[in-house]
């Protein structure tokens, strides 16, 4: 599961980014999937009707949510988790997508991301913030349900196998990205070339402003009790890329003197113990930066930068060393700029 902790320079921390706010782009905000979400766009030269963006908007909202939410019992997800069957299930392309990214991201990070820790992540009280430290009987018990392996994909046909009947899904580490991924598209459909789309913190921008100007993100201090930036990006990509942040440091809770993230290592099922706090991942697909940043969260700060460097990912780091946080930054990340852009 994942916490987005990454704030997009909209109006609830312009004050913090000293980052002027201009008005200069057409704004549509609103309240989905129990966040919020904040889409900035430049519609120079274009004929559009913002009601009908609008629309679209929500009715991309909808599709993902009754497809893809752990939340809702009417959710095809969720049904497909009642399904107690180790038959083969013709399910939507969305989730058979967003399981073959998963089953991918899995086997690169020595299979520290999984989206079958569901069993766990229930046992552990997070799921409906009722936070307990279970017994190592029932820790036992759930990790013989979980495993990504048990999972099969016949992407062709668009179905899937649990060879577990037991086995449940939960999509909430990787849908958020695939849902900004979904607004961007029906922004591009529509012609908008320069956009900002936020989520929940998760977010992908494309082109620059009205003035030709950089989209400016900041990426939040993984402090837990105060909101402060860290850094600051300009992203000035005509391509686009997708940014999004995972964190330890906010949804945790405190027993016997002992802190347990809501990061879950699907080896031990126990929350992770390393010193990793934050991790930034930029991608040209929000779905993959999703994925990975969940997934470079759970392994750790040194199991992390080798796999930055191994898979040439876009990432920022930040740890606890001692009483100070530092940062890895890869060189990919340095570079991410594109062909004939200026440092």
């Amino acid at each position: 599961m994942k916490t987005s902790l990454l704030m997009c320079i909209l109006s609830s921390v312009l004050a913090l980014s000293g980052c002027q706010d201009d008005r200069s782009e057409t704004e549509i905000t609103g309240d989905i999937q129990g966040t919020t979400y904040h889409i900035k766009m430049v519609l120079q030269g274009l004929s559009l009707n913002i009601g009908e963006v609008r629309r679209d908007i929500e009715n991309a909202f909808e599709d993902v949510d009754i497809k893809l939410s752990n939340y809702r019992e009417d959710s095809e997800i969720s049904r497909l988790n009642a399904n107690k069957t180790s038959e083969w299930l013709t399910v939507s392309r969305e989730i058979v997508d967003l399981i073959g990214v998963a089953k991918q991201v899995s086997e690169r990070s020595e299979g520290c991301y999984d989206l079958t820790i569901k069993p766990l992540f229930d046992l552990w009280g997070f799921f409906r913030h009722e936070n307990r430290v279970p017994p190592d009987r029932e820790i036992a018990q759930a990790l013989q349900h979980v495993g990504m392996s048990r999972i099969e994909v016949d992407s062709a046909g668009s179905r899937l196998r649990k060879r577990d009947p037991e086995l449940r899904i939960d999509l909430s580490s990787i849908a958020q990205g695939y849902t900004v991924g979904a607004i961007a598209k029906r922004l591009e459909d529509r012609g908008i070339q320069n956009y900002l789309v936020e989520i929940g913190g998760e977010l992908k921008v494309k082109g620059s402003k009205t003035d030709g100007s950089p989209w400016r993100i900041a990426i939040e201090k993984p402090t837990p009790f105060q909101r402060e930036v860290q850094r600051v990006l300009e992203l000035h990509q005509k391509s686009g890329t997708a940014v999004m942040t995972s964190g330890t440091y906010r949804n945790f809770f405190e027993q016997n003197g002992h802190v347990y993230s809501h990061i879950l290592n699907p080896a031990t099922g126990r929350p992770v113990t390393h010193k990793l706090l934050s991790v930034t991942v930029l991608h040209e697909d929000p779905t993959w930066a999703d994925a990975w940043a969940t997934a470079l969260l759970c392994i750790g700060e040194s199991g992390a930068v080798k796999i930055a460097e191994r898979e040439s990912l876009k990432v920022l780091l930040i740890y606890r060393e001692g009483n100070e946080l530092k940062e890895f930054i890869s060189r990919d990340f340095l570079n991410a700029r594109e062909p004939g852009e200026a440092n």
